[in-house]
């Protein structure tokens, strides 16, 4: 009888780069590299978790599989689903710990908004996130699961496909740069998930040391959580995140390697007589004026009141959001007010803290 300490342990697939794959098939199961590519293309293009059902493979390789590998996607817990056809999935990860990640409708196809750290350790005062504070990072193989859950929920429900990404869930993405940039390569195999670069943004508080290596990389887009035009009012804000002068910071990015028609973006989000004034906006020209730059303008989002939460910031009124978008473009600065999707849901930036309810639960809010 073989003792159980011997028995070796299941290789999570989901985990493996392309290389790694190759290596594990060639080197570990010592069979042919097309073995891997085949394998591959099952995994991540076709999205099947059942090594039985991948019918162009060997029946000894399939038993091998099933001895030797794991594929452990995600389990679903709660799917709620906004008036605005926004869709966020409560995820349960194998050591039962849990992160949320949200399908927004786009036209034609979805963009999916990824967690990369279970809770998040900045605690910027106006996300519900951050009040979770920090559990773990994510590995390449949780990250990239909730783009296979999340383009087979869409398939069954016989919508339109993800196509472009944003890392802006739960977590800081450059605190776990380097899960990140191997969900970012592999991200971009032609022959698997296949999301090209300029349809992947990283949003960050501003990391230096992480923006330099993910410029060097090539692998994504930026996209600064900003939120305050002086350091003053960052370090009231976001004081962790502030512990990088704003100076430092914006040097840090003039020199970020962006294409000839890319620009860094800058978000924003408007707190309601904190950030949203003229004065402001002046200041915020004063910082982004001559750079080459966007900004997202962002209502702020308050926690539900299902939540029991109390929202320390407040909305910021429509016309405020329209005037401080006009003075913005009236100094040439490309500026967009960005919509708030599923705001019923708690799906929406700054509000993801995980759901509540019994796990399978399909809630679809009235009026969908």
């Amino acid at each position: 009888m073989t003792d159980a300490a011997e028995t070796p342990s299941k290789v999570d697939l989901l985990n493996l780069t392309r290389s790694g794959l190759e290596a594990f098939v060639t080197d570990g199961l010592r069979l042919p590299r097309f073995r891997a590519d085949q394998l591959w293309h099952w995994v991540w293009q076709r999205g099947v978790r059942d090594f039985a059902a991948m019918t162009n493979l060997s029946r000894e390789f399939k038993a091998t599989l099933a001895r030797r590998a794991m594929l452990p996607w995600p389990e679903v817990d709660v799917v709620r689903t906004s008036r605005d056809g926004t869709i966020k999935l409560l995820l349960r990860l194998a050591d039962g710990e849990r992160i949320e990640t949200v399908l927004i409708p786009m036209g034609e196809h979805y963009t999916q908004c990824l967690s990369t750290q279970v809770g998040c350790a900045m605690a910027c005062t106006f996300c519900s996130t951050g009040e979770l504070g920090f559990t773990r990072n994510m590995s390449m193989g949780e990250i990239l699961g909730q783009v296979l859950v999340g383009r087979a929920h869409l398939a069954e429900k016989g919508l339109p496909t993800v196509r472009n990404l944003v890392f802006m869930g739960m977590g800081e993405p450059l605190m776990n740069l380097t899960e990140l940039l191997r969900s970012l390569e592999t991200l971009g195999s032609a022959e698997g998930i296949s999301i090209a670069s300029r349809r992947a943004t990283v949003s960050s508080v501003g990391i230096p040391q992480g923006l330099k290596i993910l410029g060097d990389s090539g692998l994504a887009v930026p996209a600064i959580s900003l939120h305050a035009p002086t350091q003053e009012l960052r370090e009231k804000l976001m004081p962790k995140a502030a512990r990088v002068p704003l100076d430092e910071l914006l040097a840090c990015l003039d020199r970020y390697p962006i294409k000839p028609r890319e620009r860094v973006t800058y978000e924003y989000i408007l707190l309601g007589g904190v950030n949203d004034s003229i004065a402001h906006a002046k200041q915020l020209v004063k910082l982004l004026g001559q750079r080459r730059c966007k900004v997202n303008l962002i209502g702020y989002n308050p926690p539900p009141a299902d939540a029991g939460a109390t929202a320390p910031y407040r909305a910021p009124e429509q016309d405020d959001v329209l005037a401080f978008e006009a003075y913005l473009r009236s100094k040439r600065i490309t500026t967009f007010i960005r919509r708030s999707m599923g705001q019923d849901i708690a799906a929406a930036c700054g509000q993801l803290k995980l759901l509540a309810g019994p796990p399978g639960q399909e809630g679809v809010t009235a009026g969908n």
